[in-house]
């Protein structure tokens, strides 16, 4: 999920996901430019399952993807 989208962001769109559309189950990981202090736990807060800032490591996207794809 894109954290930073121009009219809904990813926050406010992982809300409606887990809330309105009751997806609990859906995977969800932020991917930002934003890495600050702090925004890790918005977006989990938010209810995203995990957090990647970019510039995108292979090695770290991949290890995110097998930790929520695999069963």
């Amino acid at each position: 999920m894109d954290v930073q989208m121009p009219e809904m962001d990813g926050l406010m769109a992982t809300r409606e996901i887990r809330e309105t559309l009751k997806l609990d189950k859906l995977p969800i990981v932020a991917m930002t430019n934003n890495a600050m202090k702090g925004d890790r736990e918005a977006c989990i807060t938010a209810g995203m399952n995990d957090y990647l800032s970019k510039p995108i490591k292979p090695a770290e996207l991949f290890s995110i993807l097998e930790r929520w794809l695999l069963p």
